[in-house]
């Protein structure tokens, strides 16, 4: 027990870095924040249509979409299309389909998500891809 004290005794203490009082008052002090932050819905939804557009493999795809839906948005129709497209091109059914189950969770009434059904009836139609509700489980 004595060796243990004596090693802790004899360890150099930590330092921490402090910021002068003088530096925090004049703003050098970097607040750190995202490049996202002020992004309207215009651009949003342009970024991830292009992001779509451009995807190529699943992972891609897959992270695109979780990206777009942890937004405080609902992604336009327009978006959904494009990632519908993305899902076909790279041939990868079950994720079509998923888009619609996130769209069913992001918006905030039936109303909203038969609107976007509604909306996106004449792509689903040409992919072939049905909603979660209609698949026989």
């Amino acid at each position: 027990m004595q060796r243990f004290t004596a090693a802790i005794r004899t360890a150099p203490a930590l330092r921490v870095a402090r910021v002068p009082r003088a530096m925090a008052a004049a703003g050098q002090v970097r607040s750190m924040s995202s490049a996202h932050d002020e992004e309207d819905f215009d651009s949003f939804n342009a970024r991830y249509t292009k992001f779509f557009e451009e995807c190529e493999d699943v992972f891609e795809l897959q992270r695109g979409l979780n990206n777009s839906f942890s937004y405080d948005l609902v992604p336009s129709p327009e978006t959904v299309t494009s990632a519908l497209k993305a899902a076909r091109r790279i041939n990868d059914y079950p994720t079509a389909v998923r888009v619609f189950e996130g769209l069913r969770q992001k918006v905030e009434n039936k109303t909203q998500y038969q609107a976007y059904v509604d909306e996106l009836a004449p792509i689903r139609k040409e992919l072939g891809i049905e909603l979660p509700e209609e698949l026989v489980l």
